[in-house]
């Protein structure tokens, strides 16, 4: 049996996605930017696909500006926003958590090295952000506060709108990176309360390449990339035409699905969280806290109990046709533990046990099944 649990990673393309796509690769293919019939169709294609999406999460289309993806789009929003609001208000502290995404934590540490305050607030052990460690960390000199809304690694879910009260008070922006949360939860930009937040299509059946910024109108914000007019001379470079509809579209299609899909993915997380503590409930721990996003599973082998060595847990998976992740990186070959986990409280030997399983709604109850038994016959082997 193949099994695709690391739908937090990508997620397979929806077969109307492909459609529309393949309509604007071959048929549709102007340039917006153009003024003659061809251009001005696919023009017309941009800003209809702009309102889905700034209907979609509550915003003004104004307010939308589409990227080559979340990192971008959490690049142009910790440097845009922090840049202007320093040649505004000479403000340079920004705050971001230590459960961040890369693409907000190293961008928050690049800062730094540019000469502005980059500090990182801690969070629990469930990796939600520590709400009075927040509140000691404002000051005068904040200009902008990044907090992920659901953690990519463990599911967690950030209380974004009484988050956002504390920036408020304090004349601060605030940011959230919702590329896990898009189209899997409600997500409304007012009730949220944010100044900024990001997203991405190939998380939601979608395609990759593509995603957007939405900055709150009357917010201080600079491009990214320069060398053209596009997206109202905040983001140059001519516009993916195909993926941007193809995002329209997996909206549409996610929107129309969204409560169904949502009880599917909680149904297949809470028959999985019930045979790994059949297996083993004091040798694995559970991530992310009871109230985690049920898209996301991260499980722990406490180092206590096991052998742990995340590459070779991940291969006996993969032998065995099942795609996980292990929630770490490996750079130039070498094993490096997830800032997320770590930041958690865990060890570096148990940080080395985690491993992520991600749902989606072609995921089916027959797979959680399967990979129960793969799962526990890893635990004989690796088990002290």
């Amino acid at each position: 049996m193949k099994v695709y649990f690391d739908n937090a990673a990508t997620t397979q393309i929806h077969p109307k996605v492909i459609e529309v796509i393949n309509k604007y690769l071959t048929e549709e293919f102007g340039n917006p930017s153009s003024i003659h019939s061809f251009g001005r169709r696919t023009r017309v294609l941009i800003e209809e696909s702009r309102d889905i999406i700034a209907n979609f999460i509550g915003a003004d289309p104004s307010e939308i500006y589409f990227t080559s993806g979340g990192t971008e789009a959490n690049n142009f929003t910790i440097f845009g926003i922090a840049k202007a609001n320093f040649t505004e208000s000479k403000r340079n502290k920004i705050i971001v958590s230590k459960a961040e995404h890369h693409s907000v934590y190293d961008a928050a540490e690049e800062l730094n090295s540019q000469g502005f305050d980059s500090e990182f607030v801690g969070v629990d052990k469930f990796t939600k952000v520590n709400a009075n460690k927040l509140d000691d960390l404002l000051d005068d000199n904040t200009s902008l506060i990044s907090l992920i809304h659901i953690n990519n690694e463990t599911g967690s879910i950030n209380e974004i709108a009484s988050l956002a009260e504390k920036a408020k008070k304090n004349n601060i922006y605030i940011h959230t990176d919702a590329v896990q949360s898009l189209a899997k939860i409600p997500i409304n930009v007012k009730d949220m309360n944010v100044d900024s937040l990001t997203a991405s299509a190939h998380k939601i059946n979608g395609p990759k390449g593509i995603g957007f910024t939405y900055v709150k109108s009357g917010t201080p914000i600079i491009p990214l990339i320069y060398g053209g007019s596009q997206e109202r001379n905040r983001r140059g470079g001519t516009e993916n035409v195909a993926a941007i509809a193809g995002f329209a579209e997996a909206i549409k299609i996610a929107e129309s699905k969204m409560g169904d899909n949502y009880q599917h993915v909680k149904n297949l997380k809470n028959a999985f969280v019930k045979g790994i503590q059949e297996i083993d409930q004091p040798g694995i721990r559970i991530n992310g806290g009871q109230d985690a996003i049920p898209y996301i599973l991260s499980i722990t082998f406490i180092s206590d109990f096991y052998r742990n060595d995340a590459e070779a847990m991940l291969i006996y998976l993969d032998i065995h046709g099942i795609a996980v992740s292990n929630g770490a990186a490996c750079t130039s070959g070498t094993f490096k533990p997830s800032h997320v986990i770590l930041a958690s409280g865990y060890s570096e030997e148990d940080a080395r046990g985690t491993i992520r399983f991600s749902f989606s709604a072609q995921n089916t109850l027959e797979e959680v099944n399967y990979t129960l038994d793969v799962l526990n016959k890893l635990t004989k082997k690796i088990r002290k």
